[in-house]
């Protein structure tokens, strides 16, 4: 299972910015022996921008093309072995045109943790890429690409080696806070009070402007307690002091979101049990009753015996395939596709 392949390989990258995990990719690509060229696919990440990016992209399409021709600049003394993209949300056909013809050689891989109905630019740029990957297994049967999930990264391995019998919360959520979060969130958190299970939530947005837009077009923002909601994001040293803490993870997938969220597989990595509201979970070949607790989100029902049981610990295999160097393998030299879904 080793990198070689990787070992001295010039790589173009390019992906939205989501809570550092593009950091820990490029650092990880680095670890492994890449040389390694990153860039936001992004030209800003403020509210507005990301705004009109999902609303009305054709509106911001001076402002992409002028960013992404600005890269073939910076770039145009490179040739790279590979060019890696994560997401394909604003990324124009000109520019993967210019590339490949600039760099035939070069091996296209695209992969998105986003449903396709959610980003409708990555299916128009699919047939540019020479091996592609979704998180959401349906997705890649419709559009006849390669299904890979999620991963964790190195850190949650350090809850797993300090886990502990004890701990101090029941239940852990963490999460930004959007659709039915905290309904689900606070009906559950009551619960784990009237059975005396100690609980933490923590719901995140990124600004009060946010909070407030949001307010005035999703109705179901008008449950959120303000006061519950915080406006700064936790760092990664905090979420691990909380996670070797906790005994059970809360995970509430977007409703339109079928993929198992990364929040899944930091769980599972870390040794911690985990609720969810994801049904699609029961198809994964990591699937144990004793460690995931499916519920629905609009009946929500819970037992018990799930909070007082122990954590199944899962097979060396699982926890390297659910790992960061795990999915890089998968994603760049290595197809595991068949090892995720339960053929029973």
């Amino acid at each position: 299972m080793d990198f070689i392949d990787l070992d001295g390989k010039k790589i173009l990258y390019i992906s939205v910015k989501t809570f550092n995990y593009e950091k820990e990719i490029e650092k990880k690509l680095v670890s492994l022996g890449a040389k390694v060229d990153y860039f936001d696919e992004r030209p800003s990440n403020s509210i507005l921008a990301k705004g009109i990016i999902r609303v009305k992209r054709s509106l911001y399409k001076k402002k992409i093309d002028a960013y992404y021709k600005s890269i073939l600049n910076s770039i145009n003394d490179k040739v790279y072995d590979y060019f890696f993209l994560v997401k394909g949300e604003v990324i124009p056909s000109f520019f993967l045109i210019k590339l490949r013809q600039k760099m035939p050689k070069c091996n296209f891989i695209f992969y998105t943790w986003d449903s396709f109905d959610n980003n409708p630019n990555a299916v128009s740029i699919l047939h540019f890429f020479d091996r592609k990957f979704t998180f959401d297994n349906q997705d890649a049967e419709k559009f006849k690409i390669d299904f890979r999930p999620l991963f964790y990264i190195d850190s949650y391995k350090n809850v797993l080696k300090d886990i502990q019998n004890s701990h101090e919360y029941e239940l852990l959520f963490l999460g930004t806070a959007h659709s039915d979060r905290y309904k689900i969130g606070t009906n559950i958190v009551s619960y784990c009070d009237s059975n005396n299970f100690k609980s933490f939530a923590y719901y995140y947005m990124p600004s009060k402007l946010v909070y407030f837009i949001k307010s005035l077009f999703d109705s179901s923002f008008k449950e959120f307690d303000i006061k519950k909601i915080s406006f700064k994001s936790l760092n990664l040293e905090r979420i691990i002091e909380l996670y070797k803490k906790s005994k059970i993870i809360l995970d509430i997938n977007h409703p339109s979101q079928r993929g198992m969220t990364m929040r899944t597989f930091e769980a599972l990595g870390a040794g911690k049990k985990i609720i969810t509201t994801n049904k699609e979970i029961k198809k994964y070949s990591f699937y144990n009753s004793n460690n995931v607790f499916v519920i629905d989100r609009n009946n929500i029902k819970l037992e018990k015996k799930f909070f007082e049981s122990t954590f199944n610990p899962l097979s060396k295999e699982m926890l390297y395939q659910m790992s960061i160097t795990g999915w890089l393998k998968s994603i760049f030299i290595e197809n595991d596709t068949d090892f995720w879904l339960n053929n029973k």
